[in-house]
């Protein structure tokens, strides 16, 4: 492992709340005089976050920025380089999860959620990777999900949004490399944040009346969906630690999987239970299989 020199600095999009709230405040305790780049829309609660991190002794610059505007994303980058005169971590966190059957999920909501969780990051990166490639390296870690590698019903959106972003950071870390600089995808399980009561209120939004829906059921189903999966969330501080060991390694590897178990479900999700039986399975826990009971009663 090697060590973050105090000059480093990090930009964390997404910083306001959850993961990247965290990450900062942990980087900011744990390495006296880093300098962060702290980016997210709401400027409250990013400013309460910074008001942490300087107290711990970190130098701070925070942007507000809608990472579904790709003109703001370059422009956050713009504003770190000119503030700090570089940038050597670059966490793209910033994202959001459009729940919903994809039969009901508006355009317009799909091409936010490929804006903010792809497009952006995306956006962002390009416009980084020049001045890393000219200060002879640097890090890029974007944060996915579980659900990057595995598709759930009700959250396929989500689950695409993941899928194409761990493509593009395979994509990223091969074209890197040459430049020395290192790309490394982190994928959380289940966290105790806000994340799933803000997927539950972006559903609402974009699908008004779900009770009038064929997967009524469903949406009941996944009301309970944080109770359901408490006892095995982790908190955003522990998911920063994972973030941070990415940080710090010589050869920092493709791939950190944040969850209790994760490895041993993809490796029986995706290599040793046929398909048929994790459909089963994922019908079962999102509550497509209460649709199809309430459909084959229907009159």
């Amino acid at each position: 492992m090697s060590h973050l020199p105090a000059a480093n600095v990090v930009l964390i999009t997404g910083a306001s709340a959850g993961i990247g709230a965290a990450l900062a405040q942990v980087l900011s305790e744990r390495f006296q005089g880093i300098r962060l780049v702290l980016a997210a829309r709401n400027k409250a609660k990013l400013e309460a976050v910074a008001a942490h991190c300087r107290h711990a002794g970190a130098e701070v610059l925070t942007v507000v920025t809608d990472l579904a505007q790709p003109d703001q994303a370059i422009d956050l980058a713009t504003k770190a380089l000119h503030h700090f005169g570089q940038i050597d971590v670059l966490v793209n966190n910033a994202g959001y999860g459009q729940m919903g059957p994809l039969e009901l999920v508006p355009i317009s909501a799909c091409h936010r959620q490929f804006a903010v969780n792809l497009l952006g990051p995306l956006a962002l990166t390009q416009a980084v990777i020049p001045h890393m490639r000219d200060r002879g390296g640097g890090r890029i870690i974007n944060v996915s999900s579980i659900g990057g590698r595995l598709a759930f019903p009700i959250g396929g959106l989500y689950s695409a949004s993941k899928f194409a972003l761990e493509s593009l950071s395979d994509t990223l870390r091969m074209e890197l490399e040459p430049f020395n600089i290192k790309v490394s995808v982190i994928e959380p399980g289940p966290v105790s944040t806000e994340f799933i009561s803000v997927a539950g209120t972006q559903a609402k939004q974009v699908i008004p009346d779900p009770e009038a829906t064929p997967y009524r059921a469903a949406f009941k189903k996944l009301e309970q969906l944080e109770q359901k999966t408490g006892n095995n969330a982790w908190t955003s501080e522990r998911v920063a630690q994972v973030i941070i060991k990415a940080m710090l390694a010589d050869r920092p590897r493709p791939r950190y999987v944040a969850a209790t178990g994760g490895d041993f479900l993809l490796f029986m999700m995706r290599r040793v239970l046929p398909t048929r039986i994790v459909d089963r399975f994922w019908q079962s826990f999102y509550g497509i299989d209460l649709v199809a009971k309430e459909w084959k009663q229907k009159p």
